[in-house]
């Protein structure tokens, strides 16, 4: 009974259809993609709605005429015609019993979306992009195993989204991916897919909030990769770079790429400064002073800190620069570079809690003798460290190391005796004239 009501439903829905047809004015120019006269076309559009209900009533045998009808006489009639055709081939596909006919229906479905493209590639929302990404996700379905073709179909339908306007990246995520794959089962060199990922990440990197996700996939699926090895990547650059030592194209590449890998060797480095070298620039230069200082070799990191310093002319970038070349100097003992990069620092920013950690351990390198004159720098040193840690609480590891200095600082004060002997007086104000605290006004206390 309920099948019955079903087939009745069907009819009525078709005479229903039927009866408004007859009100149509076919000989209208605006139904001319269905046909030359108004009676094909007003065939050809009865015979869309057939190829419907045969699909929708799972005649697939009925629905194939239909199709094959109106893909011959009105090829541009209508979007639903795809539609109907790709859920007609879908449930072929699912429906086959043997491979040969599977793979004819999948050949039939990709087909559909050449010929829906050749009609309709110029619409306004559902053009050339939207069905080139549509058959890409049906081949990477469908046919799995032919690599070379899943790789192509992806490209196009990438480069249609291009044309549209923006890369569309939820695409190149399923690209990538699929390279990926074809990389760990040797089907293609750590070459092809680290020039895959330079090609693609400038899109990336334009990725709005909402696409953050498939930058993350993008940039996850590249580091599992094992591609972008240092290993790899210096093999790979090195050759290039043999036959064009200069060409900033391909030391831009190098330098990202290796960078992002972590990479340390002495090759990255030299291929950095010549970067610099061809192409000077803030960004570089703090970026090359960064590794030299990671590398312990502090005079190439000071060079290219000041080279940097010399061209930038945001102060709180400035500030930044001072810092490092501060922290720098400390570790070399140039107390005197040091307390000239803190004070740059406190002048452009008063409250930056590193001018006074760095001015603390430039007074307290005073200390380095066993008068009293020398010992009294450590209570600038305390001072100066005291107001350090009360501004590092964004910087809680320095700001520990601050507070493990001021109680070694306050452990060397001088001695009660030492200041009497001295005519200093505990919570007096005193002046101290040695070393690099000289002049700075503190108190007196007791070790």
């Amino acid at each position: 009974m309920k099948s019955i009501k079903f087939v009745l439903v069907a009819v009525f829905a078709m005479v229903g259809f039927t009866a408004a047809a007859q009100d149509l004015n076919y000989d209208d120019p605006k139904y001319a993609k269905w046909g030359a006269t108004g009676e094909e076309r007003k065939e050809m559009m009865l015979t869309a709605q057939f190829l419907k209900e045969a699909v929708d009533n799972r005649n697939y045998d009925l629905a194939s005429s239909y199709l094959k009808t109106l893909l011959e006489k009105a090829p541009a009639g209508s979007e639903n015609i795809y539609t109907n055709a790709v859920k007609l081939y879908k449930n072929r596909i699912n429906r086959a019993t043997s491979v040969d006919e599977r793979a004819a229906y999948v050949d039939s479905l990709l087909w559909i979306y050449d010929v829906r493209l050749e009609n309709f590639a110029s619409h306004s929302k559902r053009g050339k992009d939207y069905i080139l990404d549509r058959k890409a996700r049906e081949y990477v379905s469908f046919k799995p195993e032919d690599r070379e073709g899943i790789r192509k179909v992806l490209n196009e339908a990438m480069d249609a989204s291009v044309e549209k306007g923006k890369m569309n990246l939820e695409l190149a995520v399923i690209y990538f991916s699929n390279l990926n794959d074809d990389f760990q089962n040797a089907l293609i060199d750590a070459e092809t897919i680290i020039a895959e990922y330079d090609r693609l990440s400038p899109a990336f990197d334009g990725a709005t909030e909402g696409e953050m996700q498939y930058k993350e996939q993008f940039e996850g699926i590249f580091g599992m990769s094992g591609a972008a090895s240092c290993e790899n990547l210096e093999t790979l650059f090195s050759k290039k770079l043999e036959a064009n030592p200069n060409d900033e194209t391909i030391l831009n590449q190098a330098v990202t790429l290796m960078s992002r890998a972590g990479c340390d060797s002495d090759f990255f480095f030299q291929t950095a400064e010549t970067l610099y070298s061809v192409k000077p620039s803030s960004d570089i230069a703090l970026f090359l002073a960064q590794g030299f200082q990671k590398r312990e070799e502090y005079a190439k990191a000071l060079k290219y800190l000041e080279e940097s310093l010399s061209v930038e002319s945001n102060p709180a970038e400035k500030e930044k620069l001072y810092v490092r070349i501060g922290m720098i100097s400390l570790t070399t003992k140039n107390y005197s570079a040091a307390m000239a990069a803190a004070k740059e620092v406190k002048n452009i920013n008063p409250e930056n809690g590193f001018a006074y950690f760095i001015i603390g351990q430039c007074y307290a390198s005073s200390g380095n003798c066993a008068e009293f004159r020398c010992q009294t720098s450590f209570w600038a040193a305390y001072d100066a460290m005291s107001q350090a840690v009360s501004l590092l609480e964004n910087d809680p590891e320095i700001q520990k190391s601050a507070q493990e200095m001021m109680n070694h600082y306050r452990a060397v004060f001088p001695t009660k005796e030492e200041c009497f002997f001295n005519e200093a007086t505990a919570g007096s104000r005193y002046t101290i004239d040695h070393g690099f605290a000289n002049g700075v006004s503190t108190t007196v206390r007791y070790r």
